[in-house]
């Protein structure tokens, strides 16, 4: 940009509702004012996306057509809709607007291998193995999908994905770190391998979706149950662990916790949200693994899963699984260096969820507002405001 262009915001989003998008996502976009927004979806049509993929051309033209993107005449849509193709289908999709006060935005053409400037609005459906601009894979059946898109702003990375989440409460427990960890960590690492390779010109990345990151369920457990004494039921047919109750020892042997494999029912929800639940987060050990691969900024938002589908529970948690921070946004080392925080402004830079109050679904999307540099690096490089939400 020249040197004289405005500080340009940036917003990158993901898991929203139908709801969420037509109502708190434009408001979102006209509180931030972003240049460039990045919006991540996974599921795309819904967990019932047989019945419900016929709605979803419907409701991109609704949100194209929102006045919050009026002045957005650039845009990007890919979604992998084609659900009758199960060995490739990741149902994941990525939409990418651009203001028209940007006047040099460029996507890559991973076959062709070099940037093309964007014009107008595209929409990509199904096929999107044959589309040049995106990079999408479905990994094997022990992995979930990713999709990655580059874009010119000074160039970065975008990645769209979704990791494996914990089938069941009873084997989540069973050590520590659980299974599910552990296949969450191979998936991951085989991603950021996939995107560090060297079939492409190495740049900074932004990494955000549904991880399904979970707290370490053995340790919580033991934290929440620690003076109480656990009774253990099994199936009558099978002879394995169909529940395990905790309850007092004293308090007229009160039930503290009861797991199953989708219930999580603890007495005392209120932990969850007390601080906004960060007294749990010595529990959220998923991505120290990475830490000399990935960065993210501090979290100050209650765990963005599973909130009640229950529209007037905006606040309330199901009792299906132990609430988590799932939902996340993070970078490489070198796009954290693009993360600026100008000393004047110290909110400059903020780390958050969306609809705090209202039912978004059973994922609370989270947004990352901050300021990129163009050009970092070089003299005269431009700071630009930037909003990620996923």
């Amino acid at each position: 940009f020249p040197s004289s262009y405005p500080l340009p915001k940036f917003c990158v989003s993901s898991y929203f509702s139908h709801t969420l998008l037509l109502t708190d996502f434009p408001e979102t976009v006209q509180t931030h004012k972003p240049h460039f927004v990045a919006l991540h979806c996974q599921e795309v049509g819904g967990k019932n996306y047989e019945a419900s993929m016929a709605h979803v051309d419907c409701f991109v033209k609704e949100l194209l057509s929102s006045e919050a993107l009026k002045e957005y005449s650039r845009a990007r849509v890919y979604l992998d809709e084609n659900y009758k193709c199960q060995e490739s289908f990741t149902a994941l999709g990525s939409f990418y607007f651009i203001h028209d006060s940007l006047k040099s935005i460029q996507q890559f053409d991973f076959k062709a291998k070099k940037f093309r400037k964007v014009v107008g609005r595209e929409t990509c459906t199904e096929t999107l193995e044959h589309t040049p601009m995106l990079e999408k894979e479905k990994f094997p059946q022990d992995y979930f999908p990713e999709v990655r898109t580059r874009r010119t702003v000074d160039s970065f990375d975008l990645v769209n994905i979704h990791l494996f989440h914990d089938a069941s409460n009873i084997v989540a427990c069973e050590k520590s770190p659980s299974v599910y960890s552990g296949t969450r960590q191979k998936a991951l690492g085989y991603v950021l391998d996939r995107i560090t390779d060297q079939r492409h010109e190495r740049l900074p990345f932004f990494l955000f979706g549904d991880f399904n990151f979970r707290l370490d369920a053995k340790q919580v457990i033991e934290s929440f149950c620690s003076t109480a004494t656990v009774q253990t039921v099994r199936a009558a047919d099978t002879n394995e662990v169909d529940k395990l109750i905790f309850r007092e020892t004293e308090n007229d042997r009160k039930v503290v916790l009861q797991l199953e494999k989708k219930l999580f029912n603890y007495v005392n929800q209120d932990v969850f949200r007390e601080n906004n639940g960060t007294s749990l987060l010595e529990f959220d050990r998923e991505p120290s693994v990475f830490k000399d691969r990935l960065s993210e900024l501090e979290i100050s938002f209650p765990p963005s899963y599973p909130y009640s589908e229950d529209s007037s529970q905006g606040k309330e948690y199901m009792n299906t699984r132990c609430p988590a921070w799932c939902d996340r946004i993070v970078m490489c080392p070198s796009a954290r260096d693009l993360v600026l925080k100008p000393e004047n402004e110290e909110k400059s830079v903020v780390y958050d969820n969306i609809g705090p109050n209202v039912c978004m679904g059973d994922h609370k999307p989270v947004f990352l507002s901050f300021r990129i540099t163009a050009g970092a690096g070089k003299p005269n490089a431009n700071k630009h405001k930037c909003c990620v939400v996923q």
